[in-house]
């Protein structure tokens, strides 16, 4: 797991998804999920943490999820566990794991796939970021096994390996490549002071073209 210090860690919690979003492809990547997967539990704030990777296929055995399991026991505090299910219609994540999450630390998950057990993670986890492209009531069991813990796995249609840093809020998640966070860092702090000053001239002139104009942005 890569040691990102808690300036950067909490530099990129000050830090919209949409400014992050925009310098990761500044650096010649896409860094955002697809908008399917959304927030479902807020959490403490933004979601910022070093991913831990699952990957689950379909199954018709009854078998527990065993990867997931170990990754919320066995993964450093602040970890963002990131469970690939392929856009699965059932629950990868309840009551219990957020319990264990909580219990070890664990920031908050993002899903590709469902989430059950919402209203008893809002009540009591109310700290823990949770993201999923839907919440419902299905189990896995008879239906998904995990088959992988801290392998490449595809989230929202981008490549997700472990260790990236995820950076997620209300508009939703990106990931960011663990080579280029530091860059990404800068770029995202620049993007958000130029935003501010295109505000202000907005604000100032009484005019969204100008302030497009000289800035470029929109």
């Amino acid at each position: 797991m890569p040691p990102y210090s808690e300036d950067v860690l909490e530099a990129f919690r000050s830090i919209a998804t949409a400014s992050v979003a925009d310098a990761v492809e500044q650096h010649g990547t896409r860094g955002y999920l697809a908008g399917a997967l959304g927030q479902v539990a807020p959490g403490a704030g933004t979601l910022v943490g070093p991913a831990v990777t699952v990957r689950e296929v379909p199954t018709s055995e009854s078998e527990p999820p065993t990867h997931a399991l170990t990754a919320i026991d066995e993964s450093p505090a602040g970890s963002v566990v990131c469970i690939d299910a392929g856009g699965a219609d059932v629950a990868v994540w309840g009551g219990l794991m957020t319990a264990g999450g909580i219990a070890r630390g664990i920031a908050g998950c993002v899903l590709d796939g469902g989430v059950r057990d919402v209203t008893e993670i809002r009540r009591d986890f109310p700290g823990f970021a949770v993201y999923a492209r839907c919440s419902v009531p299905a189990t896995t069991l008879g239906r998904y096994r995990t088959v992988s813990l801290n392998q490449p796995i595809v989230l929202g249609e981008v490549t997700v390996h472990p260790g990236d840093l995820i950076v997620a809020d209300r508009d939703g998640v990106v990931c960011v490549p663990q080579a280029l966070a530091g860059d990404v860092l800068r770029t995202a702090q620049e993007i958000e002071e130029r935003e501010r000053e295109q505000t202000r001239l907005i604000l100032a002139s009484g005019s969204l073209r100008d302030g497009l104009a000289k800035y470029n942005r929109i």
